[in-house]
């Protein structure tokens, strides 16, 4: 079968018949006569703005639905699998929405939704969106149908960006602070939001890349959605701290003459993340551990895996205490689930996806089975199955499973074989020069690539592109095979993933500008010794060597006194209650260290501006001169050209 260049769409090609004929399997197989979300997805509806379109002040697109204009026909292209498309079509609904009277959402202006809660004098609003901009037009829109009413309190539901992000869009911190509004969060909300966005976090913003399909163009051949929404919304980003936790299952606050009753859910979806009840209304939130798909217990992104035993508790939990009462379930993503019988329903299977992947995934570790054969082996059973809302759309049954494995027993199977391999580059040279060389392992791989197995072809692709990245047809190859499990896949960050590697086999990595993957408004809730953490972990080991330097480092606003000590090629910061004798010292402000852990200024730029002084300038340039610069980009599907390690 032969695949021709479709010239409209960037030279992405079509689907092959293996493709189509999958789909037309899938479409055999679901209930796509079940119209049960379409109904939900569009009940209550208020109002919108044309095609959800948000714009920056700098004219830049922050959200628009216009890109997804593709979507509206019902049949799916064969270039996208029939439920993953179906899912993306309910995704495209946004605006304003009625729950119940006296309760609404804001779906569609954001990967994330806003949730108003209506009090005696104003408005209760759960999670503010990813974007100060998302933020002030959702509550804009709201206002615009339900009147002037002010801001009663922020419930933040859980840490991820897009449910505290534009917070400030909802009320000025200023106003905050004087109203002294309560602004709601889970207990241990501000350590973990810290730990989730700093440590890892430039090897993650590549890797969302992938996840995310950044870059990729929407369309039938592109990126369609990501699951839990149609993409990730850009703009201006802030953050309110809260300043009322919610430590214990069973809290309650009454805000603004209404009882919310919470329920603490750590180390689920996020590693702080909580649930809540209102008895008023009979509405029942449980954040984002109860969306209309099986949710990721691993991003792509990366993170510490979650908990599928305890997740899969929570949702019991939550049953027992409410399940008899509760006459509306919502999200902070996807649409609402109305009436007792159908919440309930819900629930339980959503309780039973998790701890199904999870027992199972147990049972077969323990019976030996490695990670692979376990993903390979495990299928839900039709009960579970049947639910739309359990599908794979964001995570899967065999990522998740995989995840479990690792939470439970690491990156090791035990096969002592496994444990020194080689690195990928000097693997791929070795396989492909023991199976005959690239000419002719591209050549066979074509073979099994007219056949459909596209799972082979990529690993073996794999190699060979890392046996040597300028193979014009190895890299073709791989690119072609990516795209086709691209369009196979139901799940939207697998497809996403395929496409991007296609993508960069093809177009190479990205060029973007540098920027820092801690955002600004992280930063300053960093405490002192986490931001010496910040540059401790770029410290350059091999270049260090065994230097020894010593720094007494004052922080004047606050007058707190730190010694910054590298030896044994570690950098490491302590607290110091007088100066340490005969060292050196600058006296700096944690603003001008903040500025350059966001990377608005350097060191040599402070030095300079005065901001950073003191007898020990030139110790402090020794280190930095020690650090190394963080690079956005670094090559994925292919050897990295940098010879660091």
């Amino acid at each position: 079968m032969t695949i021709e260049p479709d010239t409209t769409t960037l030279g992405l090609k079509t689907a092959t018949a293996f493709v189509t004929s999958a789909h037309a399997a899938t479409l055999a197989a679901l209930p796509f006569d079940d119209r049960q979300d379409f109904d939900d997805a569009t009940r209550g509806f208020v109002a919108t703005i044309p095609d959800a379109a948000l714009v920056h002040a700098t004219g830049r697109s922050i959200w628009s639905m216009a890109p997804y204009a593709f979507q509206s026909p019902a049949e799916a292209p064969p270039t996208v699998n029939p439920s993953l498309w179906r899912q993306a079509r309910l995704n495209l609904n946004h605006g304003l929405f009625e729950v119940m009277p006296g309760v609404y959402q804001v779906r569609g202006l954001d990967i994330a939704n806003m949730t108003l809660i209506e009090g005696v004098t104003g408005v209760v609003v759960v999670d503010t969106l990813t974007s100060v901009e998302g933020a002030q037009a959702a509550l804009k829109l709201y206002r615009a149908h339900r009147g002037e009413r002010p801001v009663s309190a922020i419930i933040y539901t859980h840490t991820h960006t897009d449910h505290w992000g534009g917070s400030p869009g909802v009320v000025a911190k200023e106003e905050a602070t004087s109203r002294r509004l309560p602004i709601i969060a889970p207990d241990l909300f501000m350590h973990h939001l810290v730990l989730e966005n700093v440590t890892a976090g430039n090897a993650m913003l590549r890797r969302s890349m992938y996840q995310f399909g950044r870059l990729l163009p929407p369309g039938p051949q592109g990126q369609v959605d990501c699951g839990l929404g149609k993409t990730m919304a850009v703009g201006s980003v802030g953050l309110i701290p809260p300043n009322d936790l919610i430590r214990t299952t069973g809290d309650t606050r009454v805000i603004d003459g209404i009882e919310f009753q919470f329920q603490m859910a750590p180390n689920s979806e996020a590693p702080a993340e909580m649930h809540f009840y209102v008895p008023k209304y009979k509405l029942l939130c449980l954040a984002e551990n109860a969306t209309h798909n099986f949710h990721n217990l691993l991003p792509f992104r990366g993170s510490q895996v979650r908990d599928a035993s305890a997740w899969s508790g929570y949702l019991n939990e939550a049953l027992t205490m409410w399940g008899a009462d509760a006459e509306a379930l919502v999200g902070q993503h996807h649409w609402p689930v109305w009436d007792n019988t159908r919440v309930v329903a819900y629930i339980k299977a959503q309780r039973d996806l998790y701890k199904y992947v999870h027992d199972q995934t147990v049972r077969l570790m323990n019976k030996g089975c490695d990670a692979a054969e376990l993903a390979e082996a495990l299928e839900l059973p039709a009960s579970i199955a049947k639910n739309w809302h359990t599908r794979g759309y964001y995570g899967t049954v065999k990522h998740n499973a995989k995840a479990i494995y690792q939470h439970y027993l690491g990156w090791y199977d035990a096969n002592p074989a496994n444990l020194d391999p080689l690195p990928r580059q000097d693997t791929g040279r070795k396989m492909i020069a023991y199976m005959g060389g690239i000419d002719a392992v591209v050549a066979h791989a074509k073979i099994d690539f007219e056949k459909g197995e596209f799972r082979w072809v990529a690993q073996v692709m794999s190699h060979a592109v890392f046996a040597d990245a300028t193979h014009a047809g190895a890299r073709a190859l791989l690119a072609d095979t990516f795209e086709q499990l691209g369009y196979l896949s139901e799940s939207s960050t697998w497809r996403n993933a395929y496409l991007f590697g296609a993508l960069e086999l093809r177009q190479g990595m990205p060029k973007l500008p540098m920027r820092s993957a801690i955002s600004p408004e992280t930063v300053p809730a960093l405490s002192d010794l986490q931001v010496f953490d910040t540059f401790a972990t770029r410290l350059d080991g091999p270049k260090a060597g065994d230097r020894h330097l010593r720094l007494n480092w004052r922080f004047t606003d606050g007058d707190r006194l730190y010694l910054v000590e590298l030896e044994n090629a570690v950098l490491r910061a302590d607290s110091a209650a007088i100066p340490l004798p005969a060292t050196p010292e600058i006296k700096t402000t944690r603003v001008a260290i903040n500025a350059i852990v966001c990377g608005h200024q350097t060191f040599d730029g402070a030095i300079a501006a005065g901001a950073i002084t003191g007898d020990g300038i030139d110790v402090l340039q020794a280190i930095v001169g020690l650090l190394e610069p963080i690079a956005r980009m670094f090559e994925i599907v292919e050897p990295r050209r940098s010879s660091a390690v």
